[in-house]
């Protein structure tokens, strides 16, 4: 059986978005300019944009028993992820609330709900049928962090390449490290989890060392319109960033990390399917939206490829 495919054991939410000239100021009213409810969460958009490759793609994470559910499991299989173990559970499906300003800077807050009902067993369950048939693993920070945990050490006895999407950035313990492949923080996250503050390629390098030290394999630190730095034990390497006009930030990293993982299950070499990567994050910025903005795989190809250099 062939393993090309890709599992995303993560978060799933329905996405309210408002968007206005600028973000209100705490107590105030701002009027808005638009609005969209859209598919959302980290796990599913990576899911979405892995998917948009034509990668075999599933999806493993819960929605409630709301008229968000089939808003999202359907827009999930709208996009070619496989929802099998999309599972219903009592209550209501996750919830983000999205506000983004005439500059494309957004803030968000995300209301869990059915995400924080995914569990070990249910890990357990989906890696046991779908690990003979892929070869990564993508995880992130919106369920709760433990069952992340405990799916990266999972994931890694399983033979799968494990990639963490360390979003939104939390206190981890120091053994989880071991089972990561690729570590893919943005800035922000990279300081909150290292220590080190992160304001260029510099900086950036040294917070991904940090990462490597603790026995993760690669660590890949993007830096919005400054790039991106790939560290491993052989070196580092600058990507530049691709200059695009920003519509909303919702989103892009979520494209990188799925396009990353896609591109490596499809075959890609480590370095192309990073500059895949930049390429799709580039576009996600250029629309509204998260689900919506992800690019397919002919628009990536056709921005990709853009010169890296090694430091």
């Amino acid at each position: 059986m062939s393993r090309s495919g890709v599992v995303v054991i993560g978060s799933i939410t329905a996405d309210v978005t408002a968007f206005a000239d600028r973000l209100p100021r705490p107590g105030e009213t701002v009027l808005g300019k638009d609005f969209t409810l859209v598919l959302g969460g980290k796990g599913a958009n990576q899911a979405v944009s892995s998917a948009h490759l034509g990668v075999p793609t599933w999806m493993v994470g819960h929605v409630g028993e709301d008229p968000f559910a089939d808003l999202t499991r359907d827009s999930l299989a709208e996009h070619g992820v496989r929802i099998d173990w999309v599972r219903r559970v009592p209550g209501p499906t996750g919830v983000a609330h999205i506000r983004v300003d005439n500059c494309g800077q957004n803030d968000i807050v995300i209301t869990p709900l059915a995400n924080a009902h995914l569990d070990e067993a249910a890990v357990d369950r989906a890696l046991e049928v779908l690990a003979p048939q892929a070869s990564v693993l993508l995880l992130q920070l919106e369920i709760r962090s433990e069952i992340s945990v405990y799916a990266a050490a999972a994931g890694r006895r399983a033979g799968l390449r494990v990639i963490l999407d360390p979003a939104p950035a939390a206190e981890l313990p120091d053994e989880v490290w071991r089972d990561i492949d690729v570590v893919t923080p943005n800035e922000s996250e990279a300081a909150a989890i290292t220590g080190v503050e992160v304001t260029d390629h510099g900086s950036a390098v040294r917070a991904a060392r940090w990462f490597i030290d603790r026995s993760v394999g690669q660590a890949i630190v993007t830096l919005g319109d400054k790039g991106a730095v790939s560290v491993d034990a052989s070196g580092a390497t600058v990507f530049d960033a691709i200059p695009v006009s920003v519509i909303d930030t919702t989103a892009a990293g979520d494209a990188f990390t799925g396009t990353f993982g896609g591109a490596l299950a499809s075959g890609w070499s480590t370095k192309d399917a990073i500059n895949l990567a930049m390429a799709s994050g580039a576009l996600a910025v250029t629309k509204p939206g998260a689900s919506p903005s992800l690019p397919g795989l002919a628009e990536i190809t056709q921005l990709a490829g853009q010169p890296d250099r090694v430091m």
